[in-house]
């Protein structure tokens, strides 16, 4: 089977963007971590299917490097906003997109692509977190190591952890620790922050399912949410990431609005029969 797709990247948090205009595509999680693999396949940190809704413009799913199918991505709806604009898929400046997280109104504003991300819900068991009320600051063990975890959804489950401006982040040591522990029943995407300022932050993310990444949109989120619930920093923030920089703006509706810039990297046709026979072979 021959599929036609389209690479993209939001901070080189990268994305294979396939068009599934009649909704029955199928991947298997073998053709999944086929597709992501950088060696073997065309490489990237997971495939967005676009897709027809009845609730809305357009469908998105996404599947993580793993072959597993989050709730939502920030960076990756950003992609698929353009990506429909510039197919014409949609025509409007707000596309109303269907995720598992629920309906997300990305937007295309001169050079930045801006999404309405939604309420972040701060209840542990509907993070979830097996940990009752809501997770602030909250002291537990990794590793036999103590730190404080704010625990933050944003349609997907986030662990935030602060550092001091000049420790050497731990994300490849304790990311999966973290992302694993029976803390988080649908194990967790990991935010390793460090403040500059009330508007200024660095921050690295162990995605779950994906590994370290580049960028995270719905991190960034998570860390301004929890940086604010801690008195850390203001509602309206720069996040500095290892692939670029987002802005991320906390409503007094209680919205999150994140903004950043988005690309197309190639476009191609690639084969994925017998992947899945191949495997089971």
């Amino acid at each position: 089977m021959k599929i036609e797709f389209t690479k993209m990247q939001g901070l080189g948090n990268d994305f294979i963007l396939i068009d599934d205009s009649e909704g029955d595509l199928a991947l298997q999680p073998e053709q999944v971590r086929f597709l992501c693999d950088r060696h073997f396949g065309i490489g990237a940190d997971g495939i967005i299917t676009v897709g027809p809704s009845t609730r809305a413009d357009l469908k998105m799913r996404i599947f993580n490097p793993d072959g597993s199918e989050p709730e939502m991505c920030g960076n990756g709806i950003r992609c698929l906003a353009l990506y429909a604009r510039q197919r014409g898929l949609v025509t409007e400046e707000e596309i109303r997109v269907e995720t598992r997280a629920g309906i997300m109104r990305p937007r295309i504003k001169d050079d930045l692509i801006v999404v309405d991300m939604g309420e972040p819900e701060l209840s542990g068991p509907l993070i979830p977190v097996n940990l009752p009320g809501k997770v602030i600051d909250h002291p537990v063990k990794f590793g036999g190591t103590a730190f404080s975890i704010t625990c933050v959804s944003m349609g997907n489950p986030h662990c935030v952890l602060f550092f001091p401006p000049d420790q050497t982040l731990p994300v490849e040591e304790l990311g999966p620790v973290i992302e694993t522990d029976k803390l988080f029943p649908g194990k967790t995407n990991v935010e390793f922050v460090q403040v500059i300022d009330r508007e200024e932050i660095n921050l690295s993310v162990w995605e779950r399912g994906a590994g370290r990444t580049l960028a995270c949109g719905t991190g960034a989120c998570a860390a301004v949410v929890a940086g604010v619930l801690n008195n850390k920093m203001g509602r309206r923030v720069l996040v500095h990431l290892p692939g670029g920089d987002l802005r991320v703006e906390w409503e007094s509706d209680n919205h999150l609005f994140l903004a950043g810039p988005v690309a197309f990297v190639f476009t191609g046709e690639v084969d994925v029969w017998g992947i899945s026979k191949w495997n089971k072979w």
